[in-house]
């Protein structure tokens, strides 16, 4: 009697889930008919062709930073667009960053923001089809550094504002743009975008309505039986990041007459502990948020997972945990990048030392890693010392009205998108206004191919010709919409 009982409950299981997983579908919502947005799309080209042609490349060493390019740059922002010249005032924040305000109609209600950041990464012209600050143009892509990360976005920040003025259009509250010069130099004492934050507070600005960064992406997905939809992500917080140096002393000497293990044998234990003890992995709500948005678009054997994710979360995480790509979204990451032994090859090291770089999850504090390491690691002798380090941004509502906002402007242009909230894996310069902003999000209206980002920081960085007249109407109705009309 008892085993009728359990596959009485089980064969009830199976069915509600398959009657949920019938019901777990998109839900239908109309896109509303999008106002006509004028766009030049072959100025915006020519622009940032030009803009790509200006190699700012930044540096954790200021004294190895060609700050002319930066002037260089600020020069041909002025030239390409005179009605901003006009129309905004403008303010270099030492040393290069760039603080544009427009002046709203209605100075009491919160300002909104429009980031992005000058620099660019270096490049050399190894594996390159076209040079990397060329700005080559072959009609359907624009080449070079900084194409998609991320003068496309600057660009079209500019472009939307100027075509705005050229429209005669004055929003009703201020917009801020806010660009800094060295945002790939990651954990910056001297960030550009602090120094930025730190302008607007100055000035009176204790409270921004909202910032827009990157971040998210369109990426056009096609997997034959699986899914076929524009993938759009809006980032809603970010991980932190921190440079944990660990170091032990040893006795050095010759090394024809070498101990059981040297300084350099014994890190390698250190380090065997810590990729041994990972961080617990955990399912934050952004998570399953993301899940049941996409989940509902898949296939109906895969709905049958996602319209379960809570209950199967054991399992997905124990799934995830052996896939990189996937478990970086659910756990802090460890990764030992760097590390110095002896100077010579004959010669005991005396000093041992690696480097390990934590991606930690929002609620993980720099402090906690800190701990962990010390924790994990059986030598007691270690030294630890943090280099540099930012801590994980707070998570931003999805239900306030700027994400609204962006989502609807994504729904209205795409129908067929599948729009998320995501966790930013890597870092912007968006954090940095978590004291003055509740409301940060990470998206950049650009439709590309999944391909694509990989190009990212890499050798044939390039940018659609087609995706940048969408990035200017996005930009402009955001400017109308948050900024009010």
């Amino acid at each position: 009697m008892t085993g009728w009982i359990i596959l009485a409950i089980v064969g009830l299981f199976v069915a509600i889930t398959c009657v949920r997983a019938s019901l777990f579908t998109a839900r239908a919502e109309p896109p509303r008919p999008l106002p006509e947005e004028e766009a030049d799309e072959l100025r915006a080209s020519t622009h940032l062709r030009g803009a790509i042609q200006i190699p700012t490349v930044s540096d954790p060493d200021d004294e190895k930073v060609d700050w002319a390019q930066f002037a260089r740059f600020h020069a041909f922002l002025e030239e390409s667009y005179p009605r901003i010249a006009q129309s905004l005032t403008r303010e270099v924040i030492p040393r290069a960053s760039l603080l544009y305000r427009w002046e709203g109609r209605n100075p009491g209600l919160p300002s909104i923001a429009l980031l992005a950041h000058q620099d660019v990464v270096p490049a050399n012209e190894d594996n390159w089809e076209h040079p990397p600050f060329s700005g080559h143009d072959d009609g359907e892509y624009i080449w070079g550094r900084g194409s998609v990360d991320m003068k496309n976005h600057l660009i079209c920040v500019m472009e939307a504002v100027e075509t705005l003025l050229e429209e005669g259009f004055t929003p009703e509250r201020d917009v801020y743009l806010l660009f800094g010069h060295d945002e790939e130099v990651v954990g910056s004492e001297h960030a550009g975008a602090r120094s930025l934050r730190l302008a607007l507070e100055e000035r009176g600005v204790h409270r921004l309505e909202s910032t827009l960064d990157e971040g998210g992406a369109m990426l056009d997905v096609r997997v034959k039986g699986i899914l076929e939809a524009v993938l759009t992500g809006i980032g809603i917080s970010e991980k932190g990041y921190a440079d944990f140096e660990i170091s032990l002393s040893a006795k050095g000497g010759h090394s024809s007459q070498p101990p059981d293990h040297s300084a350099l044998g014994e890190m390698a234990l250190v380090i065997r502990d810590l990729e041994r003890h990972q961080f617990r992995a955990k399912m934050l709500p952004l998570m399953s948020e993301l899940l049941d948005t996409a989940g509902r678009r898949l296939p109906y054997w895969l709905r049958l997972v996602m319209v379960n994710h809570k209950l199967l979360r054991p399992v997905l995480l124990a799934v995830m945990k052996k896939i990189p790509p996937a478990a970086c979204m659910i756990r802090t990451t460890t990764a030992v990048t760097q590390a110095q032994g002896s100077p010579a090859a004959n010669v005991l090291p005396s000093k041992a030392s690696i480097v390990a770089n934590f991606r930690m999850m929002p609620g993980t504090t720099i402090a906690d890693v800190e701990k962990h390491i010390r924790r994990v690691v059986r030598n007691k002798r270690i030294k630890v010392k943090l280099l540099k380090a930012n801590e994980a941004s707070p998570v931003s509502s999805t239900q306030a009205a700027p994400y609204q906002l962006l989502k609807g402007l994504v729904r209205d242009s795409q129908p067929q998108a599948v729009i998320a909230p995501f966790l930013v894996m890597g870092g912007t310069d968006s954090h940095h206004y978590d004291p003055i902003c509740a409301n940060c999000y990470r998206f950049s209206p650009f439709l590309l191919d999944a391909g694509l980002l990989l190009c990212t920081h890499a050798a044939n960085e390039r940018l659609p010709v087609a995706a940048l007249g969408g990035g200017v109407r996005f930009f402009k109705r955001y400017i109308r919409q948050a900024g009010g009309e």
